[in-house]
């Protein structure tokens, strides 16, 4: 196989086009070519007017060997790179306590698929429910407001991903190929092929729920087993290893080796962790609010005359401004033709987040807009950071009625620092419903200041950014975890050996595609360990 890169394409190339740009840059007749795959499919929407495909061919020609020393020196045709993933281990003849993962979101599944895909059976344990029921509970929630703590967007399986746009980027090296083994285990289990080779590849949540049950199930057939609305309450351990779990409901687990991807909103399991001496720390997070525009104002800015052109979808953008009092202020979890969700895991607590299904075609683009908070900035303490999510959580339940509604603001009155009292042009979509309100009380000082400068300098680099009746909802607090469960360059917590710390929740990805390399990373050191003859 050969690949070729960064051939350009006109926005409204016929499909054959690249067929023939193949030969083109190859300088052979079509009879020599035998097949050809896209490999990466972006666009260039730098010019407005003129905005083109760029895409990555693998190409599988007669007479290879031939064809490369003609063209030897051409950069941009080279022979294709090996992108097979190549497992560490395999599950030994001998007896072993079959590993256990805690958590069932991408860090945890991946780890879990990798695992039994080597032969090594492993036990899942997740406090909430199947995917399905819990997204009956979370629907439920946010149609009449009837919150259940156990069962909503943070806690279930598949994890907080699941209700987001199901953003697939990540900005990693991949040298071991994990990248492309998580996109094919997606594509095999439901998901759009084409997350095999766009840019910025999606799932959307409809659709990973499906995804979610498929990769369950594909575990459960090679030798794993799960066990949901189980929760584990303590670690047993001996000479500072893990041997077991022990349960809510009383019973234990033998356990040698604990994957533990337990998401970034389990609050109660970080405390448990504290109390057992896991070696943890607080780390940098990032709050702020919601904000919501018309998803059409964003097309036309991003895409010009090509604005609404199914071929390019709903635009996207990423912001980031350096602020006057030393914050950052940056745009994060951008969901394009979405809506805003409610996203709690406790009761009394408002927290948003944002969702798209796979069309993208609501009517309201929204992203947060957040503030980083340095661990300086709250409470002292491991827990410090939880400390401060909570506070501002509880706050805004409060502004929002104190019935899971969400307080909201209009930007122009956030920026004059009065309270709204009407929706304008854009409809908050956030449910069970919102109340007008003022916002400014509701984070630390340095971050409202820091995002009343941010969003006009956000409007200089997309037109309407910061117009007047743009949507702010509060609050955005779960950006990613408030501690950093300590592990060493094997994968195990540096004072438990056999624990293995992954994903979003200990503080070591950000977004699926991170958490689920991270747990399949895991997986590899938990098998060596295994082989290794540990437990």
């Amino acid at each position: 196989m050969l690949r070729l890169s960064d051939i350009i394409l006109s926005a409204s190339h016929a499909e054959d086009f690249i067929r023939k740009e193949i030969l083109k840059r190859l300088r052979i007749k079509s009879e020599r070519l035998i097949s050809f795959k896209i490999v990466k499919r972006s666009y260039d929407a730098r010019k407005k007017d003129n905005i083109v495909f760029v895409y990555t061919v693998d190409v599988q020609v007669k007479d290879e060997e031939k064809l490369l020393k003609s063209i030897a020196g051409s950069g941009k045709i080279r022979p294709a790179p090996d992108t097979e993933y190549r497992f560490k281990a395999l599950a030994p003849n001998l007896k072993f306590i079959r590993p256990v993962i805690v958590g069932t979101g991408p860090c945890g599944l991946f780890s879990a698929l990798i695992l039994a895909q080597a032969g090594f059976r492993p036990l899942v344990i997740e406090r909430g429910k199947r995917v399905k029921e819990r997204s009956a509970d979370t629907f439920g929630f946010w149609r009449d407001g009837n919150f259940d703590p156990a069962s909503n967007v943070q806690f279930g399986e598949g994890g907080a991903g699941t209700f987001s746009d199901g953003k697939l980027n990540t900005q990693i090296r991949d040298p071991e190929n994990y990248r492309i083994k998580v996109l094919e285990e997606l594509a095999a289990s439901g998901a759009p092929d084409e997350i095999r080779f766009v840019s910025k590849p999606h799932i959307g949540t409809f659709r990973l729920v499906k995804v979610v049950e498929n990769l369950r199930n594909r575990i459960i057939e090679l030798g794993g087993e799960f066990m949901f609305e189980t929760k584990v309450t303590d670690l047993i351990t001996e000479n500072s290893a893990v041997t077991g779990l022990l349960l809510e409901n009383g019973e234990t687990v033998a356990a040698g080796n604990v994957v533990l991807a337990i998401g970034h909103s389990a609050r109660d399991t970080f405390g448990m962790l504290l109390r057992n001496g896991i070696a943890m720390e607080p780390k940098p997070f990032s709050v702020g609010f919601r904000i919501e525009h018309p998803q059409e104002l964003i097309d036309r800015v991003r895409l010009g005359k090509y604005a609404g052109d199914d071929r390019f979808g709903a635009a996207d953008y990423k912001l980031v401004h350096h602020c006057s009092n030393g914050r950052s202020v940056y745009t994060f979890c951008m969901c394009p033709g979405g809506r805003v969700v409610a996203a709690t895991s406790e009761d009394g607590c408002v927290v948003t987040n944002g969702m798209s299904q796979y069309q993208r075609n609501d009517v309201n683009a929204n992203s947060a807009v957040v503030v980083g908070v340095e661990p300086s900035d709250y409470p002292p303490g491991i827990l410090g950071g939880v400390e401060l999510q909570r506070k501002i959580e509880r706050k805004t339940f409060l502004f929002g009625g104190g019935d899971y509604n969400a307080p909201v603001q209009l930007a122009d009155d956030f920026l004059k620092g009065i309270p709204s009292t009407m929706q304008g042009s854009v409809k908050p979509s956030y449910t069970p419903g919102v109340k007008w309100t003022d916002l400014s009380g509701l984070l630390p000082e340095y971050a409202i200041n820091a995002i009343k400068e941010a969003l006009p300098e956000f409007g200089r680099k997309i037109a309407g950014f910061d117009m007047n009746d743009a949507v702010l909802t509060g609050s955005e607090t779960r950006t990613s975890s408030p501690v950093r469960i300590i592990r060493g360059e094997d994968f195990q917590s540096i004072s438990t050996k056999g624990l293995y710390p992954g994903g979003e929740g200990a503080g070591y990805a950000g977004g699926i595609m991170s958490a689920a390399i991270d747990g399949i990373k895991i997986a590899e050191a938990v098998s060596l360990r295994i082989v290794n003859g540990g437990r």
